[in-house]
């Protein structure tokens, strides 16, 4: 159970990611992005996701380096976008990356999204980067069951984690439980909806018990189900307030009734139709 910021899980292959960490999805490249992570650190977040489709790598960069945090207590992830992949293209991608993050190795390196007929040779070359040590991590983002199940035939290293669009309206339970079976961490991002749930009756009603938005209900509701979560913010208060979630904690009434507003509804793409 994630219990406070500094709190991490320990992935299927031992290494420790943070539970809770920042997403920079549609973060402007520099200003915006530099001060948003930037403050992320100072509030006391060691996690930051970006990705090279995200097109702000180069200011995440330059961010880690003037918090004056040591990289070695940060965890950076990245990924591989669909017009990268492929195996050799995937290697590039890859230094292209890093040198952009001014980073000597990746935390964590995920395939995007699950390229029909090319995402096979995509982690083939994932699982280069980790063995020779460039990436501590590997995984993948956007993958239904069936994409799993097709990696998992003849993969060499699994998957440590399953970045996945995961909220109230999308709790994707068929795929935590293969998930939870396998070992694969299942991460959430977009956790509350591209702010479309932020007005919910159930979790405002539930955020007023405790002095709480509706946000930070969403977001401890993912700790609780161990979904690591990276809400997106550019704000310093907000990005303080979505850390704001480990004073209080969800009944499990709570949690199920949350669990009900499941609709199986999407705020981005459908992985099979993407």
């Amino acid at each position: 159970m994630i219990t406070s910021l500094n709190d991490k899980i320990t992935l299927n292959n031992g290494v420790k990611m943070p539970g809770f960490g920042l997403g920079v999805y549609k973060v402007e490249d520099g200003d915006t992005a530099v001060h948003a992570v930037r403050t992320a650190i100072d509030v006391g977040y060691r996690s930051i996701d970006t990705a090279s489709f995200y097109d702000n790598e180069r200011s995440v960069g330059l961010a880690v380096r003037e918090s004056g945090v040591p990289r070695e207590e940060l965890f950076i992830t990245s990924k591989v976008w669909n017009d990268q992949q492929g195996y050799e293209s995937t290697l590039k991608a890859f230094d292209e990356s890093l040198e952009k993050l001014g980073t000597a190795y990746l935390d964590l390196y995920l395939i995007h999204w699950p390229v029909t007929g090319k995402y096979k040779e995509t982690y083939r070359a994932l699982e280069t980067l980790y063995q020779e040590g460039r990436v501590r991590a590997i995984g993948v983002s956007n993958f239904h069951v069936h994409h799993l199940e097709n990696l998992l035939a003849d993969c060499k290293v699994k998957p440590a984690v399953n970045q996945v669009e995961y909220h109230p309206h999308l709790s994707q339970v068929e795929l935590k439980a293969f998930c939870e079976k396998e070992n694969i961490q299942l991460e959430a991002w977009s956790p509350l909806k591209r702010g479309r749930l932020l007005d919910e009756p159930t979790l405002v009603e539930i955020g007023n018990k405790y002095g709480k938005s509706a946000a930070q209900v969403i977001l401890r509701w993912d700790i609780q189900h161990h979904v690591i979560t990276i809400p997106k913010s550019i704000t310093a208060e907000r990005i303080q307030e979505n850390a704001n979630i480990f004073d209080f904690t969800l009944t499990q009434q709570e949690m199920n009734q949350i669990d009900n507003l499941n609709k199986n509804e999407r705020a981005g793409s459908n992985p099979d139709d993407f």
